[in-house]
């Protein structure tokens, strides 16, 4: 089986670990499952790849009730450590008038103190892909968890989710340059390419900068309802976005990312593979809440409808 990401598996025998922030989400209408990470490795099992969280939550019943839900949704927690001393996570949603949203995250929760296992390094060690985000970096604990996985994972991508005060640009430059695979937004690319030195205005000028600063050879920019750009070694591949009804776009481009993920471990068409994730997160936009089920056929009929 040749792809773009994994060349001798087909895609049912990868195996991906997800790392960060397990939560929930506290909209007007009440509490959803969400953290980037678990948004992502949802939609991976949702799609066939097996995908498995590494996380913590708290002694409590939000904690509780997190893990009964995961599990309902047939996705091992094993590795989703309940921690005793710090407290479930949660985040305070507002959507404004076109869906999206702003986030007010609690500090210092029990996915900030995810501890380093041999349990942990050998589950890592194992897999094919790693996928870790930007917001589990804030606090020391789970960043040095964080450093000691990449340094025996075998495929790494980096999701750039910043989200103010909770990131230092010198943790994500380090971060950056670690990884294989980073995805990120328009808005993100241009903050962090000027932060690193970068005097271009263009899109795709900001995003060559990162990967040559970083050495990435996979990079992706979304850009909202405008689709987005995948970058691979020195080609780009684009889409333009799917015009629909926005309701929330929380979620959106977590959904994004695990279907691009799975797409790059099952063809080498970058391109589909690049169409087939605006296509998921225009999807979830579209709908309320983070992971709708959303079947490969109901996805190719919304790229070509009939």
């Amino acid at each position: 089986m040749n792809s773009l990401f994994i060349n001798d598996k087909l895609p049912s025998e990868i195996t991906i670990n997800c790392f960060g922030e397990v939560l929930w989400d506290n909209f007007a209408s009440g509490k959803r499952l969400g953290g980037a990470p678990l948004n992502v490795c949802l939609r991976l099992n949702s799609l066939g790849i097996k995908a498995q969280m590494l996380s913590a939550i708290g002694d409590d019943p939000l904690g509780h009730e997190l893990l009964e839900i995961i599990q309902q949704r047939q996705m091992n927690t094993d590795f989703i450590a309940v921690n005793p001393d710090k407290k479930t996570s949660t985040v305070e949603v507002t959507l404004d008038n076109s869906g999206s949203a702003s986030y007010e995250i609690v500090a210092d929760t029990a996915w900030d103190n995810i501890v380093l296992t041999p349990a942990l390094i050998e589950q890592v060690k194992a897999s094919d892909i790693f996928v870790f985000g930007s917001l589990v970096g804030r606090q020391e604990t789970s960043l040095n968890t964080l450093k000691a996985l990449i340094e025996v994972a075998q495929f790494k991508v980096f999701d750039v989710n910043l989200r103010k005060p909770h990131y230092h640009l010198e943790t994500l430059i380090e971060l950056m340059k670690t990884a294989d695979f980073i995805k990120l937004n328009d808005d993100e690319l241009y903050e962090i390419a000027h932060a690193m030195g970068s005097k271009f205005n263009s899109l795709e000028q900001n995003l060559e900068f990162i990967a040559e600063q970083t050495n990435t050879p996979y990079l992706c920019v979304t850009k909202g309802s405008h689709g987005a750009l995948l970058k691979i070694n020195d080609k780009n591949y684009y889409n333009s976005g799917y015009l629909i009804k926005v309701l929330d776009t929380v979620g959106a481009g977590d959904a994004f990312l695990g279907s691009l993920i799975y797409q790059l471990c099952n063809t080498t068409n970058a391109q589909y593979a690049v169409n087939f994730a605006c296509a998921v997160g225009a999807m979830v936009a579209q709908n309320h809440g983070a992971t709708p089920e959303l079947s490969i056929n109901d996805i190719e009929a919304f790229i070509n409808p009939v």
